[in-house]
């Protein structure tokens, strides 16, 4: 895998107003109404209960490298995500207590990495700021390089933008590119609007309609047999 050694940061970041009218709805909608692709991997889970949304401030570092996220960390905007393409090590924590605290005083909403953190006791703990990775691991890091800050990155199995959005909950992460955000709320709302419908038939006649099963069943030629 090669590195740039590139630090970018040229790039938009959307309003504030446009992130926020996305900070009300589920993850799972969001990912529904964008054609159920555009979640990170099942790997990748939150450590805290906190809810995740901001524009994505990339990070690419070497397998067990934690340079580049030392500079990004006094580099990043206030509502950022700092999002780490680690190349999934899974051997040694990426950051941990104090680079955590450190990023959540200069404002950072969330961190998101597709390797391990450490101290995970205390930020298990946390409710002012998100943290997701796919593991744990008491190691420590290099910190030689190479890597990049505010580049394209692979995360999850998605491509991530810096300045593209990221919503989390307890289902996971979702990517919005900013200039999708105005269908994907006309969507999202479109689906929220037909499950409540679906919910209160449920609570007053019991009942759950669901022709499209049977018919598939039957265009598959699938035999009953009672």
């Amino acid at each position: 895998m090669s590195f740039n050694n590139i630090i970018n940061l040229k790039f938009e970041r959307p309003e504030r107003e446009l992130i926020d009218q996305l900070k009300d709805f589920p993850v799972a909608n969001l990912d529904d109404a964008m054609g159920r692709t555009s979640s990170l991997d099942q790997s990748i889970r939150p450590l805290n209960k906190t809810r995740l949304i901001g524009p994505a401030f990339t990070v690419r570092v070497a397998q067990g490298d934690n340079l580049f996220l030392h500079k990004a960390m006094d580099l990043a905007n206030p509502g950022d995500v700092i999002v780490i393409d680690s190349l999934g090590t899974t051997n040694r924590a990426i950051f941990g207590e104090l680079m955590a605290n450190y990023c959540k005083l200069r404002g950072v909403t969330a961190m998101v990495t597709d390797g391990c953190v450490r101290d995970s006791d205390e930020l298990e703990k946390w409710d002012d700021m998100a943290i997701y990775a796919t593991g744990i691991s008491p190691n420590g890091p290099y910190k030689n390089g190479p890597g990049e800050i505010g580049t394209e990155i692979s995360l999850g199995g998605q491509a991530i933008r810096p300045g593209d959005i990221l919503v989390g909950d307890s289902d996971g992460i979702v990517v919005i590119k900013p200039e999708d955000v105005t269908e994907v709320i006309k969507k999202v709302k479109e689906i929220n609007k037909k499950e409540e419908k679906i919910l209160e038939t449920m609570k007053t006649d019991g009942t759950y309609d669901r022709p499209w099963v049977d018919e598939t069943l039957k265009n598959l030629g699938v035999k009953v047999i009672d």
